[in-house]
């Protein structure tokens, strides 16, 4: 164990020695000359010694003070450097951002190179999860989170709304049985994502039948996902009819992957949400990486972002 005084004193008396002021000393460490003169009695009375000679408008250095002040600035100027260095770590280097699987597989995934382009010093560490990570226990610096909002304590900004529509592959709008109206949706497997207990009127095929006013097909049949990315693969390989969010597909829409073979969508009152502690932000990399997420995902609620239905034929 270092045998130390108080660095509030020895701070003082840094500042002090170097300006032989206690003003201005007290300007420099935005203190009072009371306050100064406080602590560097409190440092002498420490020490068993005087550190300066007081005279009436002027302080003077005694010899053991000025034998000292050399070593205590640069022990000083050290922690000053190693506290500046730790900063530049904190600023750079890598970050862990924690996300739901289906946002982190469809949609973020997709955008990260152009953080990266723009933000080459900071190298992002992407957890999909199911479960809600801990920030401090499992080192989270931010969070991207599917659900209502409420986050109690943190710090939260919407990232977009999600609305649900069937999709499926392009190869089902033809063939033996052409889904081209909303009866025969009866011809095909429905597939089904469980959202948990993210909310109490989850999105599902009950939900989008009854908007769309189809009473003769038994939506609780078909397969089910508990991860929707897992859904949207299956719709790709033609596996059935999936109902999921526009965000999660918006990519496999414009690359011909996917089609929405109706117009017809469900709005949802789940959304994503960029969640992390208040002092999360003080972070300049946690800050950075906020801001460009929340305008890299602004143009997906813009009219027009959702490619149109297929048209039929």
């Amino acid at each position: 164990m270092r045998r130390l005084p108080p660095l509030k004193s020895l701070q003082a008396f840094e500042a002090a020695a170097r300006w032989l002021s206690f003003s201005r000393a007290a300007e420099e460490l935005y203190v009072t000359p009371a306050a100064i003169s406080q602590q560097i009695k409190q440092l002498e009375s420490y020490l068993g010694i005087s550190l300066f000679h007081r005279m009436t408008r002027a302080v003077q250095l005694t010899e053991e003070a000025k034998i000292v002040l050399p070593l205590l600035t640069e022990g000083f100027d050290k922690l000053a450097e190693a506290v500046e260095r730790l900063a530049r770590e904190e600023e750079a280097g890598l970050m862990t951002v924690s996300s739901a699987p289906t946002f982190a597989i469809k949609w973020l995934v997709h955008h990260l190179t152009d953080f990266s382009n723009k933000y080459p010093d900071i190298d992002v560490r992407l957890d999909a999860a199911l479960e809600t990570r801990d920030f401090q226990r499992d080192g989270i610096d931010v969070s991207i989170r599917l659900g209502m909002g409420d986050y109690p304590g943190m710090h939260v900004a919407r990232i977009f709304g999600e609305e649900v529509s069937p999709v499926c592959s392009p190869k089902l709008m033809n063939g033996a049985n052409p889904l081209r109206s909303f009866e025969q949706l009866k011809n095909h497997r429905l597939l089904h994502v469980e959202w948990g207990n993210l909310t109490l009127q989850s999105p599902d095929w009950r939900m989008w039948a009854k908007a769309a006013g189809i009473e003769d097909i038994d939506v609780n049949r078909g397969p089910r996902f508990t991860v929707e990315s897992m859904a949207i693969e299956a719709a790709i390989n033609g596996d059935g009819v999936a109902l999921v969010s526009h965000s999660a597909v918006v990519g496999d829409l414009r690359a011909g992957r996917l089609v929405r073979p109706f117009e017809l969508a469900v709005q949802s009152d789940i959304a994503y949400w960029l969640v992390c502690p208040h002092s999360h932000l003080r972070r300049a990399k946690v800050r950075v990486f906020c801001e460009w997420l929340l305008a890299e995902a602004a143009p997906e609620a813009e009219p027009g972002a959702i490619p149109s239905p297929a048209p039929t034929q």
